[in-house]
């Protein structure tokens, strides 16, 4: 073999740089790849978070309006012939106030209309005294013998609106029965007298 210059390699054979020779790797590539990484951590730490925060317990649901009202009967009275008064005792025993927008009864021979005139509105855990005048517009229509007669009260709160029927008691359908007879012209029955003897 003849000739100036180093020998070349051979088939089958590989070159070896020198470490020192080799481009060192880049240190924008190094974090360029842990941003992503880094990002995808703190969200995932977020959501782990937001998954087990502490939540506030909700708010305790609102009582239905006729839940918080009883209505009780005081007393009755006769106003005027064809006319009959009584009062009523409404409490609102908690919850939101309670504004009562409608008094009515149920018999079609009659109207009613209350004092203080509907709307109006009692607070919680107070009381008010209500007087409903009824009116008998036809006697024909009117009940003979209310046994458990009772009033129809339109009641809202912050949470609804409701139509209760209250049964008074045997008080109010005692003083109804005898009010609606003396209205209609009929009187209660008398007690029998006694037999009279004939003298012999």
């Amino acid at each position: 073999m003849t000739g100036i210059g180093p020998l070349e390699p051979g088939e089958d054979t590989w070159a070896h740089e020198p470490a020192e020779a080799r481009p060192a790797p880049r240190p924008w590539r190094r974090r360029t790849l842990l941003i992503p990484a880094t990002a995808c951590a703190v969200l995932a730490a977020g959501a782990a978070l937001w998954a087990t925060r502490p939540r506030p317990a909700p708010p305790p649901e609102l009582p239905f309006p006729a839940q918080t009202v009883t209505v009780t009967f005081v007393a009755g009275r006769t106003t005027a012939p064809r006319r009959l008064a009584f009062d009523v005792r409404l409490a609102v025993e908690s919850g939101p106030p309670v504004t009562v927008t409608r008094v009515s009864q149920p018999y079609a021979g009659m109207s009613a209309e209350s004092e203080p005139r509907a709307p109006f509105r009692t607070a919680p855990g107070s009381s008010r005294v209500i007087t409903v005048t009824m009116r008998v517009t036809e006697c024909g229509r009117v009940p003979k013998n209310a046994a458990l007669p009772f009033l129809e009260v339109t009641l809202r709160n912050t949470r609804a609106i409701q139509t209760q029927s209250f049964i008074l008691g045997p008080r109010y359908a005692r003083y109804l029965s005898t009010a609606l007879g003396e209205a209609c012209g009929e009187s209660a029955p008398s007690s029998p007298k006694p037999p009279r003897r004939l003298n012999s």
